[in-house]
């Protein structure tokens, strides 16, 4: 019968096996390392004796595609998030603290509001997000709206760069609107925020490799994939370390690899491969503590964090487009992100223990040049997909972004039968 060999088993590669797995179609899915996820995962830290996120990712309840994801593995109730559309910020500078909060329907009232729109910005501010609707391919967010005046560094900015972890003179404005126009052109229903309440392999993984488990889908952990080799229109072995996999006609081959990695195992294929740091700080306190506005999240500006996630007795910061300060030792970073949270929650004390997670290769970098190399589903082998929050979803790489991937390359891959 025919199968489908998915390698790279984080949640592009996830994904697509389960949407295949359901199906019943006959899947092998393969991981490099020992476990799964990819970005997306949890682990248990010795130092802090509990157990964390590799990286902090906020959803929203717009996005479709990893909702669905959720759903389909069991787990769509295992994220939380407050019961309206509400983001506080801090800004360390001036002491203000405010609270955006959207409204449920399509029409917009809450930015005639002062109390639920950012202070000194209006409502017209808000309507020049239609600038990234007739964006240029060649457009930055930065060219479009400059970096000065409170709408930008009080509503925009903060968002634009967690979403892109690019800086935004240089990010690309297209997938910027394509996130707008799924959740907040849609209102307050689509832009809950949302984490995962046990952590991301709580939510993402370990229901996933249930999912898997229980249709019969082998998981092959520790097989790095060194090549694939091809005659003609197709792919026709892959070259496991110590082992090769022949291909039929009738296989399909998915390859859910970072844009470096695709380069390695298909030589001359074209992808983006600059990439930007996320760097994420783990605090332990003595005791949990309340989320600010009912929310777990917290935008902060004027410091170096950017935004707080408070999980109990765990605050977590993610830091975006951190190139510079991934080169700082992890208690230089500790202790000037802790003077920040401190300041923005009003905990007095020394710095309790923590731990600093560097991804230096988190995304790649979304500028316009490198988003017009994201490749599409469908290659020039007839038997070949690819699936990564790089692809070409039109999305920014984001946990949204690789599930949507998957799925595209699960359809992509039946409509060949």
């Amino acid at each position: 019968m025919n199968r489908v060999h998915i390698v790279g088993a984080g949640l592009a590669g996830l994904s697509a096996a389960v949407r295949l797995a359901r199906i019943g179609q006959p899947v092998v899915l393969y991981e490099s390392s020992g476990h799964a996820g990819g970005r997306c995962r949890s682990f248990h830290d010795s130092v802090l004796d509990c157990t964390i996120d590799n990286g902090n990712h906020l959803l929203l309840s717009g996005n479709r595609s990893a909702r669905a994801f959720l759903d389909e593995i069991g787990a769509g109730d295992t994220l939380t998030g407050p019961g309206e559309a509400a983001f506080p910020f801090v800004d360390l500078n001036t002491g203000d603290r405010w609270t955006v909060r959207l409204n449920d329907g399509l029409l917009p009232w809450w930015i005639f509001h002062t109390s639920r729109r950012p202070p000194d910005t209006g409502p017209t501010d808000f309507l020049s997000i239609l600038k990234l609707a007739r964006a240029a391919p060649g457009a930055t967010v930065g060219g479009l709206f400059g970096d000065d005046g409170a709408f930008f560094s009080r509503f925009l900015e903060p968002l634009a760069i967690a979403a892109l972890n690019t800086p935004l003179e240089q990010a690309a404005a297209g997938p910027l609107w394509q996130v707008f126009r799924e959740t907040f052109a849609r209102g307050g229903a689509a832009c809950r925020p949302l984490i995962a309440r046990d952590g991301l392999s709580g939510s993402f993984v370990a229901p996933a490799l249930a999912f898997l488990e229980r249709h019969g889908v082998p998981v092959c952990f520790n097989k790095r994939l060194n090549l694939v080799a091809t005659e003609k229109t197709r792919a026709v072995r892959l070259e496991f370390a110590g082992e090769a996999v022949e291909l039929n006609t009738e296989d399909r081959v998915l390859l859910a690899l970072p844009p470096a990695g695709l380069q390695s195992v298909l030589p001359g294929t074209s992808a983006p491969l600059d990439s930007h740091a996320i760097v994420n700080i783990h605090f332990k306190l003595d005791g949990p503590i309340a989320a600010t506005h009912n929310t777990p999240i917290l935008g902060v500006l004027g410091g170096v964090a950017e935004w707080l996630f408070v999980r109990g007795a765990v605050v977590s910061v993610t830091v975006s487009a951190a190139d510079t300060l991934a080169d700082c030792t992890a208690s230089d970073i500790a202790t000037r992100v802790w003077c920040d949270v401190a300041q923005a929650l009003n905990i007095a004390g020394k710095i309790p223990p923590y731990r600093v997670v560097k991804e230096r290769r988190a995304t790649f970098s979304q500028t316009p040049s490198a988003i017009a190399l994201r490749l599409p589903t469908r290659t020039a082998l007839e038997n070949l997909f690819l699936a990564g929050d790089w692809t070409d979803t039109g999305l920014p790489a984001t946990i949204e972004s690789a599930v949507r991937s998957g799925h595209n390359a699960a359809a992509a891959i039946v409509e060949t039968w």
